[in-house]
């Protein structure tokens, strides 16, 4: 296989004291990331959310093949009409479909169908994978590990949140086919994760909880 269209590798690299306090520093960083369900409606310029979805793109896929789409909702009406789509599904979920183990598992974080956050925070990021994409006739073309490549760009969305010092929930409404019909998205492309944004409201409460630590999620060989 040719390598022509090869370039050398330009990314920095670190060594001893720094690299060692530059992975200590990301961890305590990342460490305070948690999910808000308390927005302020404080508004957030288009330009860092654009740079937050840049870097989410900048992440992994199989054979390169980038199969996902960023949309992000500022429109008070189309969050609206999110919203008590959302909610819909969510009511119904928690009535009819979840078990009781399952809701017994979401007592302590205090969730139920209402959703208000999907209108107070300012944008609504959706992100869809590409099952397929679609050549210049409209024929098919394979996607690979699909799954996999819009999971591993959606931890890279979440910490360039983070990053920028804004907050986050992943909020998943099953089923979400109601996103695809909202947002006109095509055929091809199918609702992965639904993250609002913005900054915490000023009376923004979280539950108490504790990570794992290292020896709970750490096996050596």
């Amino acid at each position: 296989m040719s390598k022509s269209n090869f370039i050398p590798y330009s990314g920095v690299h670190f060594e001893g004291k720094e690299m060692t306090q530059r992975s200590h520093d990301f961890y305590q960083n990342l460490n305070l990331r948690r999910s808000i369900r308390d927005f302020s409606n404080r508004d957030v310029p288009k330009d860092v959310i654009e740079k937050i979805i840049m870097a989410a793109a900048s992440a992994p896929s199989g054979a390169h093949k980038q199969p996902w789409t960023f949309c992000a909702v500022n429109n008070p009406l189309i969050k609206s009409e999110i919203k008590k789509a959302a909610e819909k599904e969510e009511y119904e979920s928690y009535h009819n479909r979840m078990s009781e183990e399952w809701l017994d598992a979401l007592h302590p974080i205090g969730t139920n169908w209402e959703k208000p956050f999907l209108e107070i925070a300012p944008w609504l990021i959706i992100v869809f994978k590409k099952a397929y994409d679609l050549d210049e006739n409209g024929g098919r073309k394979k996607n690979y590990y699909v799954n996999e490549s819009v999971g591993i760009a959606c931890g890279f969305l979440i910490s360039a949140i983070h990053q920028a010092g804004l907050v986050t929930l992943t909020h998943t409404p099953s089923p979400m086919n109601f996103l695809q019909k909202i947002l006109n998205r095509p055929e091809n492309e199918r609702p992965f994760l639904l993250l609002p944004v913005g900054y915490p409201s000023e009376d923004a409460q979280v539950p108490d909880f504790d990570r794992k630590g290292a020896e709970e999620v750490i096996r050596w060989y």
